[in-house]
């Protein structure tokens, strides 16, 4: 175990324990986690996004433990106080750590250290939506049902099919470069996820000009209901015109980083207006705890996920064609931009190809949250991730 003299105290409730797992002889990892409910319970998994950690679900975990769970939070590879990944420079870091596989396979790990065979429900949040679908997919024999909150599943992706030359039988358009596409725009733009697959970003992110606590504070707030811009809707095609529509923080002005992005979007907003769902003393967690570690573990996950890597998707071809088979359901905000960022994918859950028939139980979006739901409103997002626990 870590020395606790080097961490600052978390502010959580009183039924939340931190803990540590050694999964050191299996997936390399020293899992830190977040602990409600009573060990033998039905467990439940909780997976965070960027740039969250466990310490995001505080909120929801003793009222979904009360209900007769044992739950569980933990940081994932890359972040807070879990440790064993690679800390290597942007260069020399192994990216197969990466793989969604392998991100799968440490939730296994972690899942037999805690003495379960299978797991009630996995719940996951922006890229923790992405470990929760997928742990699903891959495993459902363990993962028995699934949430995902802000960042809807997809099909993953298929190698070419038929004809003599393994291209369909017919001619298939090249693919789309979306960055090229992005910078034609006037004025040029560029995506967020390849920015954050940059060798600049983790830099970026450490060292905002505006002081890492404002650009934090900054970030969540125009991500949340609290940004009056926020009014999402479904997007008809993955094209640069159609994202041009998405705000700066998703779709970012070419010449920007991040901060500068989020600096340039704050100048007339009001900041406090997200204390009241995240508190000065909460947000010091997330300012603490990215000061300790850097960024550049966590933002590994979108240099494997996205096309700047592309020798990695190789990696989910092991699942073309597979599609969720047991119980899922979706959770976001209304007023997150996160829902409708792939256009589709919001709706590929009515499609049987991508979930099996009977499976989907259904979405539910809550109004005045964006996408940090479980934060902004975590009262119905209980209402609703006991509601779907209950009708299974």
């Amino acid at each position: 175990m870590p020395d606790s003299n080097t961490y600052q105290p978390f502010p959580l409730p009183e039924d939340i324990t931190e803990a540590y797992i050694d999964c050191t002889s299996s997936c390399g990892l020293n899992y830190h986690i977040l602990q409600a409910g009573q060990p033998g319970q039905p467990l439940l998994l909780f997976c965070h996004g960027y740039p969250e950690l466990a310490f995001s679900w505080r909120k929801i975990m003793p009222s979904v433990a009360a209900a007769g769970y044992y739950c569980v939070a933990m940081d994932q590879r890359g972040y807070g106080r879990t440790t064993g990944w690679d800390k290597q420079p942007f260069d020399q870091v192994d990216l197969t750590q990466y793989t969604m596989t392998n991100l799968v396979r440490d939730l296994v790990c972690l899942v037999y250290k805690l003495g379960y065979k299978d797991v009630a429900c996995i719940i996951g949040h922006d890229f923790g939506a992405v470990s929760s679908a997928l742990a699903a997919l891959m495993r459902p024999d363990i993962f028995q049902a699934t949430i995902q909150m802000s960042h809807p599943h997809h099909a993953p992706p298929s190698p070419p099919f038929g004809g003599d030359g393994g291209d369909g039988g017919e001619q298939k358009k090249p693919k789309l470069d979306i960055q090229a596409e992005l910078a034609k725009l006037d004025p040029p733009r560029k995506h967020y996820k390849w920015y954050n697959s940059t060798p600049a970003a983790a830099h970026d992110w450490a060292n905002p000009p505006q002081g890492l606590e404002a650009y934090l504070r900054g970030y969540f707030h125009l991500k949340s209901a609290g940004y009056d811009k926020n009014q999402p809707r479904p997007l008809k095609e993955w094209s640069a015109k159609e994202l041009e529509v998405m705000p700066e923080y998703y779709i970012m002005q070419e010449q920007h980083t991040l901060p500068q992005s989020v600096a340039h979007n704050m100048q007339n907003e009001d900041a406090t207006r997200t204390e009241s769902w995240l508190a000065p003393a909460d947000l010091q967690v997330y300012v603490h705890e990215w000061s300790r570690t850097g960024f550049q573990g966590a933002l590994n996950w979108y240099r494997a996920q996205t096309a700047s890597t592309p020798l990695l998707a190789r990696d989910m071809l092991l699942f073309a064609g597979r599609r969720i088979e047991v119980p899922c359901y979706f959770i976001s905000g209304r007023q997150d931009w996160g829902n409708y960022q792939q256009p589709s994918a919001f709706e590929s859950y009515e499609d049987e190809g991508v979930v099996k028939k009977g499976c989907f139980k259904g979405a539910k979006l809550i109004d005045h949250a964006g996408h940090w739901v479980q934060q902004e409103q975590p009262g119905r997002v209980v209402e609703e991730v006991l509601g779907f626990l209950g009708g299974l």
